[in-house]
């Protein structure tokens, strides 16, 4: 019998149990995996994405599910306290472009061996290739957890159990929903499921022309009748199935998941550092500097080889056209073109390329401070699998390692 069992060795699961030993409790860790850590391994293309390095604020305000709910514990444990931390571990950090905090090495592994070695040198035990079935509560008028059954029908016991299995994100690496069965046997609720900072999908064969061709400094827009209820900035990747990249994984996290339930349109915006006066000035350059050329060799200097055929065709301007013929209404067309080029969006792709998962165990079901359930004594939730999520840049790890400390805290008392 441990004094606490932790079920899921990844991000929440490994800082809780740390934080766990640092203050004498006996903790059990145990990952149904091979190894602890495989969802982190491939986070940040493989260099983990840490945290951010900004204050309470900018992490709260960058939440986009239950921020109010976060407020104690990133309060508690804020990214700058995660970085002191990993640094007590004797990983060495850095910090780059928006505030990004990555490994030295860029390598993931380090963050999982740092922490896999620091529950070791505690006396942490840890179970792989364990499965957790079920878990074991004492019924009545006010339940209390007793500990876990394994799937082959092993009981071990605890006073505490901690639930930090992650969402339904990345299947392939065990995120598979376990912790949400876990809820709902000990009677609590799970809020509706969806990928989020996930690719979309577009049905427009030009656009899935463009495979592979990424764009910098572009805008992106949805809007729901006329009111414009997601803009953004930045750069984003046309893939065999649609459209990718940070600015479209950002908009996914942020329009509700039912939006996408119909096609809608993505408006991109391809010159957003112009204003429409300023980039019809352009045009007009452009068509002057190429007078006798025709219509489809004068726009290398505007877009991507990639993109100019789309650009042509969705244009109405004959390819053959000299530059000298096209007509100010022809041009006027191009810009808002150019300024709105618009692309049928027919659904977010799966929980297979979603980097987090949208939904989870209610957070009214929750203590905020501690991460117990109000429903039974000695059960925590952390993590992935709560209602909590964020944009990219290191937020949603952040609530991993927050959430995991709070727990600690209140169990180490």
């Amino acid at each position: 019998m441990s004094d606490v069992i932790v079920i899921g060795a990844g991000a929440a699961g490994m800082m809780c149990a740390l934080c766990l030993l640092r203050k004498n409790r006996s903790v059990t860790l145990i990952e149904k995996n091979e190894k602890c850590g495989k969802k982190l391994f491939i986070t940040g293309k493989g260099r983990c994405n840490i945290t951010n390095f900004s204050d309470v604020e900018e992490h709260l305000a960058n939440i986009q599910t239950n921020r109010k709910f976060m407020y104690s514990a990133l309060y508690g444990f804020s990214a700058y306290d995660t970085v002191d931390f990993f640094n007590s571990l004797k990983l060495v950090t850095k910090v780059e472009r928006g505030n990004r905090v990555f490994p030295g090495s860029d390598h993931s592994s380090d963050v999982i061996r740092a922490l896999e070695r620091g529950i070791r040198d505690e006396g942490g035990e840890i179970l792989l290739n364990t499965t957790v079935s079920r878990i074991l509560v004492n019924g009545g008028e006010n339940p209390k957890i007793k500990g876990v059954m394994l799937s082959d029908g092993t009981k071990l016991f605890a006073e505490r159990v901690i639930v930090a299995t992650g969402g339904k994100s990345y299947p392939s690496n065990g995120s598979t929903g376990d912790g949400y069965k876990f809820a709902v046997s000990a009677g609590m609720e799970v809020t509706s499921l969806s990928p989020s900072l996930v690719p979309l999908n577009s049905g427009d064969k030009d656009i899935l022309s463009l495979q592979g061709l990424p764009l910098r400094n572009v805008g992106a827009s949805f809007y729901r009748g006329k009111k414009k209820i997601y803009s953004g900035f930045g750069e984003m990747l046309f893939t065999h199935f649609g459209v990718s990249g940070p600015l479209i994984l950002t908009a996914s996290a942020s329009i509700p998941p039912s939006y996408f339930e119909k096609t809608e349109v993505l408006h991109i915006d391809l010159k957003s550092a112009l204003s429409p006066e300023e980039l019809d000035k352009r045009l007009i350059r452009v068509f002057e500097d190429n007078i006798h050329k025709e219509f489809k060799n004068s726009l290398g200097s505007l877009f991507p080889s990639k993109l100019i055929p789309v650009m042509i065709s969705r244009s109405g301007i004959a390819p053959e056209k000299k530059c000298s013929g096209i007509t100010r209404e022809e041009r006027r067309a191009f810009l808002s073109l150019i300024k709105d080029l618009k692309v049928n969006i027919s659904g977010l792709r799966g929980f297979e390329e979603a980097v987090v998962t949208k939904g989870g165990v209610s957070v009214k079901d929750l203590d905020p401070g501690s991460m117990e359930s109000k429903k039974v004594k000695g059960l925590y939730f952390i993590g992935e699998v709560i209602d909590v999520d964020s944009l990219t840049g290191g937020f949603n790890l952040q609530i991993a390692w927050s959430t995991a400390h709070a727990a600690a805290e209140h169990i180490g008392v």
